[in-house]
């Protein structure tokens, strides 16, 4: 199973200091985002947790997504950000964005396809509790790796809980980072036995939207789970919604019905 609680050795990875090797994050960069390309079903996935994603922050803030900017002068920091799939739209509706994530690749692939495209996101490769606990001199990797603000508007934690050995750890660190008034927005699959099915057997050994072995159902969390760790750490929940897919139409959307993935919203009162 993949650990996103483990930083990967940025020593692993080659340096961008070719136009061979930049060519090559640039594809890659824009192969994770081509709508008919092989991470077709991730984006489609993607595309209907930012659009639940957008209208809880627009909700909870009070702000109009009709507007050019609805999220100006808002902070927001996506932990196991991956390529920046949240992180870049996010970013272009005005937001103060930081993205991290343990795995210095997706990190290089995400920076190199920001700068590309002139979006300003501060990118970084650390863990979250690097974010609360150490100087950014330990944590740099290279130039462009600085850590920044410690407390955010917005925190979000997607698809990452479900990869780690220390729940409760995570969901502490994220709510110390959520700044008073702010809200955290968690998403990830519940245990359940529908949950296996699709999310495993479906997902992973017969449609093959995902490698085998992505997921190990043991490590997945239910509502109720995520809410009590939730509130043990100071946050009120405000409502989780679920996320279903028709194998017919090959489409997401938002539902009532958590009994796969979902999302759970929480606000940390002032």
């Amino acid at each position: 199973m993949l650990d996103k609680s483990r930083l990967t050795p940025r020593r692993l990875v080659k340096e961008l200091n070719s136009h061979e090797e930049i060519a090559k994050f640039d594809a890659l960069a824009e192969e994770w985002r081509d709508p008919q390309g092989k991470f077709k079903h991730v984006l489609a996935f993607n595309l209907t947790r930012l659009n639940a994603i957008q209208m809880m922050i627009a909700e909870y803030f009070k702000r109009d997504l009709t507007q050019d900017i609805p999220f100006n002068d808002l902070t927001i920091l996506d932990i196991g950000c991956g390529v920046g799939l949240l992180c870049e739209p996010l970013s272009k509706q005005g937001a103060h964005v930081t993205g991290i994530d343990a795995s210095c690749y997706n990190i290089d692939l995400a920076r190199q396809h920001a700068e590309k495209n002139d979006i300003n996101i501060n990118y970084q490769h650390c863990l979250a509790e690097d974010l609360l606990t150490k100087q950014p001199t330990d944590i740099v990797c290279n130039e462009s790796d600085r850590i920044g603000a410690k407390h955010y508007d917005v925190v979000l934690n997607t698809e990452v809980i479900e990869h780690v050995e220390d729940q409760q750890a995570l969901i502490k660190t994220c709510c110390e980072l959520v700044k008073p008034g702010g809200i955290l927005i968690m998403a990830t699959l519940n245990r359940t036995i529908k949950s296996y099915v699709i999310g495993i057997i479906g997902a992973e050994y017969v449609m093959r939207y995902l490698p085998i072995g992505t997921h190990d159902w043991h490590y997945f969390v239910t509502p109720k789970e995520i809410n009590t760790m939730i509130s043990a750490n100071g946050l009120t929940p405000i409502t989780s919604q679920g996320m279903g897919f028709n194998p017919f139409t090959k489409q997401w959307k938002i539902t009532s019905n958590t009994d796969v993935n979902y999302l759970s919203y929480a606000y940390k009162p002032e």
